[in-house]
This record gives structure tokens, sequence and C-alpha cells, in this order.
């Protein structure tokens, strides 16, 4: 099941259903800590050449997103 621009999806049973990347099992949050640890995009495209540049931008816009309705939900 895609749940975020039929890029990241989540899938019982995978990577314990964290959000995926394109069904692989990279998830969204292997990027971000990649790119936490100092990892650059090209780097990230190098070791993992399944992964595309908007594979990378659109793990970091959904968890900007998810930040976002964090935020909002708690002060509301």
């Amino acid at each position: 099941m895609y749940i975020y621009k039929n890029i990241i999806s989540i899938e019982a049973g995978k990577r314990g259903g964290k959000p995926c990347i394109r069904e692989m099992r990279i998830t969204v949050e292997d990027i971000l800590r990649w790119l936490a640890s100092g990892m650059s995009t090209e780097e990230i495209l190098l070791d993992f050449p399944e992964l595309t540049k908007e594979d990378v931008f659109v793990a970091l816009e959904s968890s900007a997103n998810q930040q976002k309705r964090i935020f909002f939900d708690v002060a509301a």
C-alpha cells in the first residue's frame, strides 16, 4: 500500500511495518539516519543505486510533514 506520493509504502511484516521506499527494504528512517550521519545524497545514491534523488527528497518531505502533524496535533 502506497501512502505518500507513490514512493513510500507500508507493508505489514516488512521492516516491522515501517515506511519503506518503493516496496524495497530501505526505510525512510534508513535514509534519514544516513543523512544525519553526514552522508550526502550523492553518496547514498552511489551506495544504493536502486534509490533515486526523488526517493531521498520524498523521505525528507514525508518526515517533515509527519513532524508537522505531530506538532499541530499536540498543540491543538
